[in-house]
């Protein structure tokens, strides 16, 4: 079998700060985060306190395990929600300490991490300019927005300051999953619906939704927004939102939203090891726009690994979703 490089695209990590602080702030919060952070901080759950230690954790086991299978770099980025559920100026200040400390990683080992930006989006201005800072003068490659902050999306204009930065650095913004907004949460919260089992996916498909929606892409026609999980369901619902764009009274847009979706958006296979969903989301975005992830350390390399080699596929195409397309979407220096 060939032997492609694995570039896995949506690999979290931690700082014990941020957990320290998570357990703080969710300790009496109402919203649909809270449930989820109280466990993983409860220290009695033993998936928590597996997934706690992998988080922080990011030589002594996270190496040896992506050499147990074979997985050559992890593009790292701050556990969801980031630094999205801190006091503005805590939240800023974290952030930019942990980009320092990310590209340190990313320097002490540079073929075997990359990383994207933590910012705070609470202070659009701040946090467009920590997007310069990070990614050009410590050089990440990219940014992490954990979906809505403060219950607002980024089409929001107070936030796109965020969204120029990012388009004029040619710099992705990967919108990774969090529990729903308090206008969406209530009917999530019975039966652990408000998590990774389904509140997440339809916390950000909508937010992917309202980015096509409201023009930001005709204003920013080079911004490139990345979902993980295979499109958070946007490609499936293609057909039906052109359909409906076409035929409803949303307001007029340069393209149809399946046609943003192909030129401004990328996808990931994070936590969807499936080949019949990624044979449709193929089709469906285009091989160009897909890569694959494992979601570590919330599930683990060996699922995703077995489920991409096992995927028919000819070997240029495996090579694009292994590693061809992180290279070019992350700007991730190819192997020589």
């Amino acid at each position: 079998m060939t032997r492609f490089r694995r570039i896995a695209t949506e690999e979290a990590f931690a700082t014990p700060e941020q957990l320290a602080l998570l357990s703080e702030v969710t300790r009496n919060d109402d919203s649909a985060d809270a449930p989820f952070w109280q466990m993983m901080t409860s220290g009695t759950n033993p998936f928590a306190n597996r997934v706690a230690r992998q988080l922080a954790d990011i030589e002594s086991e996270r190496l040896p395990a992506m050499d147990a299978f074979g997985v050559d770099m992890h593009v790292l980025a701050l556990t969801s929600p980031g630094v999205q559920m801190f006091e503005t100026g805590v939240a800023a200040d974290m952030a930019a300490r942990t980009n320092d400390l990310l590209a340190d990683i990313c320097k002490r080992h540079p073929t075997r991490f990359a990383a994207l930006a933590t910012i705070a989006p609470q202070d659009p201005a701040a946090a467009a300019r920590e997007i310069e800072r990070a990614c050009t003068t410590l050089g990440l490659n990219g940014v992490m927005v954990n979906s809505h902050t403060n219950d607002e999306y980024l089409d929001d204009a107070k936030f796109w300051p965020i969204l120029e930065a990012a388009a004029a650095l040619g710099k992705p913004i990967y919108i990774h999953p969090r529990a729903p907004s308090r206008g969406m949460a209530a009917p999530y919260m019975q039966y652990g619906l408000a998590n990774a089992i389904w509140g997440y996916g339809a916390e950000t498909g909508l937010h992917g939704v309202r980015l096509i929606m409201s023009g930001v892409f005709d204003r920013f026609p080079n911004l490139r927004i990345v979902l993980g999980h295979m499109g958070e369901g946007l490609p499936f619902w293609q057909w039906r939102l052109d359909y409906m764009y076409t035929n409803g009274s949303a307001p007029r847009l340069s393209l149809t939203p399946g046609e943003y979706m192909r030129r401004n958006m990328a996808i990931t296979t994070s936590g969807m090891n499936w080949d019949k969903v990624l044979g449709f989301c193929i089709d469906a975005v285009g091989i160009d726009n897909i890569m694959w992830a494992v979601d570590y350390p919330y599930q683990e390399h060996p699922s995703a690994v077995d489920f991409m080699d096992a995927v028919e596929l000819p070997d240029a195409d495996k090579a694009k979703l292994y590693h061809g397309n992180a290279e070019r979407i992350f700007g991730i220096a190819p192997l020589t």
